[in-house]
Parts: structure tokens; sequence; C-alpha cells
């Protein structure tokens, strides 16, 4: 365990920092991987579990650790992050420590140069649309603000994508959206929340992907994290019910159509229900 006194040396934490994080000790051979945080049933808590869980190994959820301490600024800019520090701390290898920080500088959470180490950069050099980021920033002291500026864009990019998808009519996307709808429909039957999530998720990204227009698929991601972080387990734009469902299928139905004005309607009114009844309208804001 790291001395208070190298904590604060090498800036990475100082006393009351990263200790109030504690890091059980156990037989190597118990250990198979990194505890989160935090005892308390957090959001950020919750959200460390979730990353780790898709992670690859130690290293993914040692990505996920260090993201989750910048993004909620218990790690403020310009901070210094010290390799060897955090491989003792958390009982990892040089190898998972150094591939760990070069996945945070790829994000823009970190910067690594010559005779000044690696360092924690400010939010304006993040990469915002980055899931992960995305991700973090929902389930950390910015959650509301992030989840507001999700629906924003959601409210920009969907009603776009749906009028776009109505002029390329793709039969095999056609099919896909129709059977989604089917699997909403039987998920909503049976009190299935997570398959219909799942598939509500499916729709969206379907319907970008038709719209043939690569950088509204390139930002196809956003939707998927928006979606992911809304609230759960139901991630989708209502929750389950027959109002939601027969929004996705007016969207369908206008698709194949080929009716443009009607699919983006139907976008937006589908996108007007959200959990809890809070509207996603982007609302003037205050200067």
């Amino acid at each position: 365990m790291m001395t208070a006194a190298r904590s604060a040396d090498s800036g990475l934490a100082g006393p009351g920092e990263l200790d109030r994080y504690p890091y059980t000790e156990a037989p190597a051979g118990e250990r198979a991987a990194l505890r989160s945080w935090g005892g308390a049933e957090s959001d950020l808590g919750r959200a460390s579990r979730r990353g780790a869980s898709r992670g690859r190994g130690l290293h993914g959820q040692l990505v996920q650790q260090l993201g989750q301490m910048i993004v909620s600024g218990d790690l403020g800019a310009d901070r210094p992050l010290v390799p060897e520090e955090i491989g003792q701390r958390f009982e990892v290898s040089r190898t998972v420590v150094r591939e760990s920080l070069r996945v945070l500088e790829a994000k823009g959470l970190v910067s690594a140069r010559p005779n000044v180490g690696t360092r924690v950069r400010p939010v304006s050099d993040w990469n915002l649309l980055d899931p992960d980021i995305i991700e973090w920033r929902a389930f950390g002291p910015q959650r509301e603000g992030q989840r507001r500026e999700l629906d924003e864009l959601r409210w920009t990019i969907e009603p776009l994508a749906a009028r776009l998808a109505a002029g390329h009519g793709r039969e095999d996307i056609q099919q896909r959206l129709g059977d989604m709808i089917e699997i909403m429909g039987h998920a909503m039957g049976q009190g299935d929340a997570i398959t219909f999530s799942r598939a509500d998720a499916e729709f969206h990204a379907l319907l970008i992907q038709a719209a043939g227009n690569r950088m509204l698929e390139h930002l196809s991601g956003i939707v998927s994290a928006a979606l992911h972080v809304s609230g759960g387990p139901v991630t989708a734009c209502d929750r389950p019910a027959e109002t939601s469902l027969g929004h996705h299928a007016r969207i369908a139905e206008a698709l194949a159509s080929g009716d443009a004005a009607g699919a983006e309607a139907a976008m937006r009114q589908l996108l007007l229900g959200h959990l809890d009844g809070e509207r996603v309208v982007p609302a003037p804001r205050e200067h």
C-alpha cells in the first residue's frame, strides 16, 4: 500500500483521496478483478461495475476507474499521473497501466509528454462524444447537464435521420426494424424491460444506419450511449407502453412508404416521451 507521503509527492493522490476508495487485500488467486472504488451503492459505483463488466480484464477496469475519477473531478486538470504509483495502488503490471493510460490519452483525458510525464487534461480537450466519457459524465457529478445535452443532440440527430432514411428504402433494414418492433411488443407483453430496451436501442441504431449519411452514422454511438444512460433498466424514450410501441411502428410505416415528413414527425413524437414524463424538447436557456 502506498504511503501518504509518496502519494502527495507524486500528485496522484493525497490524504483522503485515493484512499477513500479501499482496495481490499486478497490472495492473488482470488483477486481476479479490481473492486469498484466505493462501498456505497452510488450512481458512480453502479457505472463502475457496469463498465468493468464490459472491459477486458484488469486493463478494461483500470481504464474505467481512472476515467471515472478524471471525469468526476477527483483527479483535476494538470494533475500528474505516475504509472508506478498507479501500478502499486491497484497491484497491476506496468503493461496494464501503460495500456490503460494510452486509452485515456486517445479519449483526450490525459496527455503524455517527454520530461513532463502524464497529466490530466482540461475538459475542453476531452472527446465528449466518446461513449465511455458520455457514460462516465452521466453517472458523475455532471449527470444532469450530460443528460440534457444528450437529449438536445438526439432531438437534432434522430428526426433528421428518420427523414433521410425514408428516401432510401432499404428492404433489409426495413425487415430488421419490423423485427425489432415485434420483439418490443412481445417483451412488453411479458414485462421484460431489458429485452424491450435492447430491441429499442437496435431500432434506433438501424434507423441511423438507414439514413445513408456516414457522418450521421458516426454519431450513432451518441444515441446508443444516450439510451444506455437514460435510466434503467429501461433505456428507451418511454417506459414500455403501447404509446411508445405505436410511435416506433409509425416511424417504420413512414419509412416503408417513403414518407420523409411523416417519419420525421413520428420520431419527434417518440422523443417527446421520456422516462418519468420528462420532455426532451430543448428549452431556451437563460444567459
